[in-house]
């Protein structure tokens, strides 16, 4: 029989400078340890005074029992360079809202941040000779950037500004796809997939005929 300790265990996300990213990580991986509440509000329990109830006592020390082992995690998930500077917070809450205050931004940052990757991603094009893979590349990375700052990029949009953005040796293909597809319900994907087939056909013809010239 399998047992429950022999299942992998999901490995502590390391934050990398990336906070936006690591966060969502991290908050992900707290919450399955049921540890996430506890960082979000605090330990809430009573003070466990003199005219506190037994109960109370221990509903508040199994607080900060869990509060030391939410502490551990965010712990190993940080270098000593960072772990310094947070060394005088007490619980969990106060290492995740000094992290969120050090290394979010400012609102105005980040609405400057998001500012500059749509200017991007509004200017973007297929380069001459660029491959399809690359192209799609450079286009999912400023997207997903977007989406990290909080823009609601829909999977159509970026559907859209690739079929519109391709070298003029895919009009053909273009034409095609958004002919016979519902673009509402193709996938990114699908795209790249039915791209990379007409660009591996232009390849094969261009040999091809270079091996005619030869021959000729």
């Amino acid at each position: 029989m399998t047992s429950e300790s022999s299942f992998v265990q999901p490995a502590i996300p390391r934050f990398n400078g990336h906070y936006d990213h690591w966060s969502m990580l991290m908050e992900n991986f707290l919450r399955s340890k049921e540890y996430w509440n506890l960082v979000e509000t605090g330990i809430t329990a009573g003070s466990g005074g003199a005219e506190s109830s037994d109960l109370q006592k221990k509903a508040l020390e199994e607080q900060k029992l869990k509060d030391l082992k939410a502490k551990n995690y965010l712990f190993q998930a940080i270098d000593c360079a960072i772990l310094e500077t947070i060394l005088k917070k007490e619980t969990a809450k106060d290492i995740w809202d000094s992290l969120k205050q050090k290394y979010q931004g400012t609102a105005r940052v980040k609405r400057a941040q998001l500012q500059a990757l749509r200017k991007e991603f509004e200017v973007l094009h297929m380069k001459a000779g660029e491959i399809v893979n690359d192209y799609f590349g450079r286009t999912l990375v400023i997207a997903n950037k977007m989406r990290l700052h909080g823009e609601r990029m829909e999977d159509m949009v970026i559907i859209e500004k690739i079929l519109r953005s391709m070298t003029s040796k895919y009009d053909y293909v273009v034409c095609s796809i958004e002919e016979s597809n519902d673009l509402d319900a193709l996938s990114i994907d699908e795209l790249q997939s039915s791209l990379l087939v007409h660009e591996q056909r232009v390849s094969r013809q261009v040999v091809d005929e270079q091996a005619l010239q030869v021959t000729y």
